[in-house]
């Protein structure tokens, strides 16, 4: 049995997917973009301000599905130009200070949707 998780605390699906989904004790979490869930716009400027956006964007559905950044066991990173790495890696990086960072992967990727230069996704257990 799986439910589907959504919150207002992060943007709202631009396609047919649901922000998460929760089966049992694992919630798959949807790539979340930098869009401002406030606003519906994207955060641009410095990367590091858009992976920032992104990885709040993680941390609402996470919270809605009372899951949290310790029970985060796989990341995958997608970025426009891997160039960006660094940044990318520091800011995210940050949400897992003290804690076990979970299994990871980073691709550079053609494009990403609404033309983003970082998208990331999770799959969390509790």
């Amino acid at each position: 049995m799986s439910t589907a998780i959504s919150t207002p605390h992060a943007p709202g699906a631009i396609g047919p997917y649901s922000q998460a989904i929760r089966a049992g004790d694992t919630l798959y979490c949807s790539g979340q973009i930098p869009l401002d869930p406030a606003t519906g716009q994207m955060v641009t400027g410095d990367i590091r301000v858009e992976t920032k956006r992104v990885m709040a964007n993680l941390e609402a559905v996470l919270t809605a599905a009372n899951f949290g950044w310790k029970h985060v066991v796989r990341c995958t990173i997608f970025v426009a130009d891997l160039n960006d790495f660094g940044a990318v890696n520091e800011v995210y990086g940050r949400f897992f200070e003290g804690l076990t960072p979970p299994a990871r992967a980073t691709v550079q990727v053609a494009r990403l949707p609404r033309d983003a230069r970082v998208e990331i996704d999770c799959i969390a257990h509790i």
